[in-house]
């Protein structure tokens, strides 16, 4: 029996849900560090004055005696924590009421990815319901009136911009989900960066013409080859190209080099846009953030773009870091594993 107690007390005491157990009278009768933390009780010793302060609305002598017909779970919402709290009673030796066990979990991981869940329905389902409005109101327009030939034409093309809109979010949405459910299949292969970066940037040439950027790119040093997925890394410096080039104002300059530093070769690409606030960077890998969401609709972002390339990085053991200052640009920098011979 000492055996028995030794060990259960030990598995309580290094549990990382909080256990506190209260006698018939509501006394203390054993709490273990996981509930003290949790619940930061220090001189408490009773059931009322644990629970008084976070204003839970639970009568022990209900929980013991009428625990089927009343509720025996309840959520407190702290400062910075979720915590759940689980009401049990339990029975003595004579198989009598003997007190009642509180399992107190916290919740906080749970709540927020849940928030995110909720928050990320939601952005899918505005960003796909206002292109799904315009192409509705433009298609009832040509059915409904008569429509000149040159309105048409307006009309048309709106269309066929919204739906290539949604194509692409869709085909952005598809993409995150086949990292998150680890459905892609990375295939990582020997290649040159340098001559892939350079490819990428000359498909980019009349992007950056149509806003008269000034734009140029430098292999600085003799790089290894790296070790990664070329098709994941080619669309990571697309998506990265394409961002410098939107949110570079008319007759800015992008300039891109490519480089080598101790067993890592790096991607600069600089641009002399806008720039992104510093409360903003740290949220800017968030799915569907964006600084500023009126223009990023207007240019047609998903607001995936760096989700997407931060979920590849990763995957490819790579790293992504982004410097900005508001009014003078962005340095968005890529550092990816060579492979040495």
């Amino acid at each position: 029996m000492t055996r028995q107690k030794k060990q259960i007390e030990t598995i309580l005491l290094h549990m990382t849900d909080g256990i506190v157990a209260f006698d018939m009278k509501g006394k203390v009768i054993h709490i273990n560090l996981a509930a003290k933390k949790l619940l930061n009780i220090s001189d408490e010793t009773d059931f009322e004055s644990i629970f008084e302060r976070f204003g839970v609305d639970i009568n022990l002598e209900k929980i013991i005696y009428l625990d089927d017909w009343t509720s025996s779970e309840k959520k407190l919402n702290l400062e910075n924590q979720a915590i759940n709290l689980f009401f049990a009673p339990f029975k003595n030796e004579n198989d009598r009421p003997g007190g009642v066990i509180v399992v107190v979990q916290d919740i906080t991981e749970q709540e927020k990815l849940d928030n995110m869940r909720k928050e990320f329905v939601a952005d899918v389902s505005h960003e796909l319901k206002t292109p799904i409005t315009s192409i509705m109101g433009y298609a009832d327009t040509l059915i409904d009136s008569e429509v000149d030939e040159e309105n048409q034409k307006r009309f048309l093309e709106r269309i066929s911009s919204e739906a290539k809109r949604m194509s692409k979010l869709v085909a952005d949405l598809l993409i995150l989900s086949k990292y998150d459910t680890a459905k892609i299949k990375i295939e990582k292969t020997e290649f040159d960066l340098g001559e892939l970066v350079k490819y990428v940037f000359e498909g980019q040439t009349i992007e950056m013409q149509k806003k008269d950027l000034t734009g140029e790119c430098y292999v600085t040093a003799d790089v290894p080859p790296v070790y990664a997925d070329k098709m994941g890394i080619e669309r990571v410096v697309i998506n990265l190209l394409s961002n410098a080039i939107k949110y570079t104002d008319v007759g800015g300059k992008i300039t891109v080099y490519v480089g080598f530093v101790y067993n890592d070769a790096y991607i600069k690409i600089k641009d002399t846009g806008r720039g992104i606030p510093e409360n903003d960077l740290a949220k800017i890998f968030e799915r569907f953030y964006r600084v500023d969401k009126d223009r990023a609709r207007e240019t047609g972002g998903t607001g995936l773009g760096l989700s997407i390339a931060k979920e590849i990085l990763d995957q490819n053991d790579s790293r992504i870091d982004i410097k900005s200052e508001v009014g003078k640009g962005t340095d968005v920098i890529i550092r990816i594993p060579t492979k040495v011979k």
